[in-house]
């Protein structure tokens, strides 16, 4: 069983990208692309609309969050995000 598999993987760093998504690196080395998009009409998300906000997204301890204090965990993070590169 992978570690993953049974526990959760700190974010490591994070870089907003075109089209309301992230470039999260994780604690395993793994770099990967979590959209926001789908989450944008859901109550508070919805502020993330605005470029400038959604841009200001920052590591907060294990995962992320923005200026309006907005985070998501990093087990949802990523559990659904797709894997760009694995780390060696």
């Amino acid at each position: 069983m992978r570690r993953e598999d049974f526990m959760y993987l700190s974010v490591k760093s994070v870089k907003p990208l075109d089209g309301y998504k992230l470039l999260l690196k994780f604690e395993n080395d793994e770099e990967r692309v979590f959209d926001v998009s789908p989450y944008l009409d859901l109550g508070k998300f919805t502020e993330l609309k605005d470029i400038s906000l959604f841009n200001s997204v920052t590591v907060s301890f294990d995962t992320i969050k923005w200026s309006n204090h907005l985070d998501l965990d990093p087990e949802l993070l990523y559990q659904k995000s797709t894997l760009l590169h694995q780390g060696t």
